[in-house]
């Protein structure tokens, strides 16, 4: 177990692993339709990948409803934007879904938090871990971080500057409403701050709280027991 919420779970390959959380959370969902909320990076486009190979005939799409866990404020065919790589990496494999809520930082937290509260609970939130500690866009010393309890999305910058665009995010009290949050570990700088969380730094990630939280971690980056 980490020093914060939530179970580490040692695997051999990240985002097959990752596809086959999704695939059993869907197998063993709550109500008919699936709420799936997605990030960004280059982890991510090879655990959506995976997820559009293993789900292609073990999720049923139409019954899966996309939104995004954070967006960086650029245009959705910017490079850098998640909505992109969530559509090139999974949506236009699988080739459909039952709807799609991309985040628009234009229309700002309200309308994004008020779609939330007419889901209720999102079924599986997908994090990254970030090299500092943070995860969604939820950065180290951002004023996301204080976020009232009953606001559920914000938008938000790194007060460092290390990573560029405004964002718009899921606060800690909007991620506290999902039922599973997957954050994936990936490369030597992310599992460093694993291992600073597990040692009881205060970094954003290690705040994050909700029914059930999961660490996915490669075994050849996994901390010592």
């Amino acid at each position: 177990m980490l020093a914060v919420h939530g179970e580490l779970i040692v695997v051999e390959d990240l985002a097959g692993a990752f596809a086959d959380l999704v695939v059993d959370a869907f197998r063993h969902r709550e109500d008919e339709d699936f709420c799936l909320a997605l990030s960004g990076g280059p982890a991510a486009r090879q655990c959506y990948e995976h997820l559009a190979e293993r789900g292609a005939e073990l999720i049923d799409w139409w019954q899966v409803s996309v939104f995004w866990a954070e967006e960086r404020c650029v245009p959705p065919d910017h490079p850098d934007s998640n909505q992109l790589l969530v559509r090139q990496a999974l949506l236009e494999r699988v080739g459909a879904a039952n709807a799609v809520y991309p985040m628009r930082c234009t229309e700002g937290p309200g309308p994004y938090q008020l779609r939330l509260g007419e889901i209720g609970n999102l079924d599986l939130v997908h994090l990254a871990l970030g090299p500092d500690g943070h995860a969604a866009g939820l950065f180290v010393g951002s004023t996301a971080l204080a976020a009232d309890p009953g606001q559920w999305v914000t938008l938000s910058e790194d007060p460092s500057g290390r990573f560029p665009h405004q964002r718009m995010t899921l606060t800690l009290a909007g991620l506290a409403r999902a039922r599973v949050v997957v954050v994936t570990v990936s490369g030597a700088d992310a599992a460093e701050a694993l291992r600073a969380i597990r040692g009881g730094a205060d970094r954003p990630a290690g705040r994050i709280a909700a029914d059930k939280v999961l660490w996915l971690v490669e075994r050849d980056l996994a901390p010592p027991s």
